[in-house]
């Protein structure tokens, strides 16, 4: 079989190589990619060469196991068909829709335990999303909303808005979402928030103030990757309020007024990131558990309608130009395969 993977050459430098795929062994599966998701957060540090040089890319994902050298192949939402087993394969059949998370390349061999099987009638295009709504929903949990409480969401991206759309299921007393881009704030306010404002706003303390009690933030969700909207995070939070740090800003420097309300106020911050689960949650969840309920928010979302662009994997160099030169035009861009 022939084989296609996109390989970031150097920042601002992505290519195609072509080789030959081998055939599965035991146990093991070869999966024909249809479709794969490009991050626009972590992908973009990579393009940029923003990312640590001492960081792995992927600590817990194993095709993604080396440090960050150039030439590198990344990627980690693929999604494709069966297309022939190894001996020893009794999880899969072919033709199962499968999740993989692996770099962008038109095909590939892996173990077969490292395959999640999409839901019956589920759309490729939706369960692409799978590890962007497992984002969403571990943020969710580290955060824990709760009944009538005001919550900010910086950050409108994809990640962004999954989790505007989860917390539009709680009983919130106010849900205000900022971003700096207009058809991202009418897509945030379509998923349930109260209010989106633009970083410029000066209401952003108005629209979070719930009664004539009390004045700001109880949580907030800082998901822009835009280190200046943590520090507008904690100016908006309010007495005890929590902020849910959920951006990586690779080799990007973090400036944080704490000299005001921050020490006073108490108020808290809190590393998510979705390769473990949280100390108070491992001991009754596991990452099946966490799949099982991205998978069900993803029938209930459907998320797809975020896709804003498709690109081959030819046509990867310019997807990667349209989100690092023009992010505002461009939501979730996805490469796609013949199938």
């Amino acid at each position: 079989m022939s084989h296609s993977a996109l390989v970031f050459a150097a920042p601002y430098r992505v290519e195609v190589e072509r080789s030959a795929l081998g055939k599965p062994g035991p146990g093991e599966a070869l999966v024909r990619t249809l479709v794969s998701a490009i991050s626009s957060g972590t992908e973009l540090l990579l393009y940029r060469g923003q990312m640590p040089d001492e960081m792995q890319l992927d600590e817990s994902i194993a095709a993604l196991g080396g440090a960050v050298r150039y030439p590198v192949r990344y990627g980690y939402a693929a999604v494709g068909r069966v297309e022939e087993l190894g001996p020893d394969v009794d999880a899969l059949g072919a033709g199962d829709l499968v999740f993989g998370f692996r770099p962008h390349e038109s095909g590939f061999v892996c173990p077969a335990s490292d395959l999640i099987r999409a839901p019956e009638r589920m759309e490729p295009e939706d369960a692409v999303f799978l590890p962007t709504m497992e984002t969403a929903v571990n943020l969710v949990m580290d955060g824990r909303p709760a009944i009538g409480e005001q919550v900010a969401v910086f950050g409108q991206g994809v990640v962004g808005l999954l989790v505007t759309a989860l917390l539009s299921m709680t009983p919130l007393s106010s849900l205000v979402t900022v971003d700096r881009y207009e058809d991202r704030r009418e897509e945030s306010l379509a998923l349930g928030a109260t209010a989106s404002l633009s970083p410029d706003d000066s209401g952003l303390m108005e629209a979070l103030q719930g009664s004539r009690e009390y004045r700001g933030a109880d949580l907030s969700f800082e998901l822009s990757g835009n280190p200046a909207a943590l520090d507008r995070a904690v100016k908006t939070a309010g007495y005890g309020g929590r902020i849910v740090v959920g951006s990586w800003y690779g080799t990007k420097p973090a400036s944080l007024d704490l000299g005001g309300r921050f020490h006073r106020d108490r108020v808290r911050m809190i590393s998510s990131q979705v390769s473990t689960i949280a100390p108070e949650w491992s001991g009754r969840w596991t990452k099946a558990r966490r799949f099982d309920v991205a998978w069900s928010m993803i029938k209930k979302i459907r998320p797809s309608r975020l896709v804003s662009h498709a690109f081959t994997l030819e046509e990867a160099a310019s997807a990667y130009e349209l989100l690092d030169r023009d992010p505002g035009s461009a939501l979730q861009a996805l490469l796609t395969y013949e199938d």
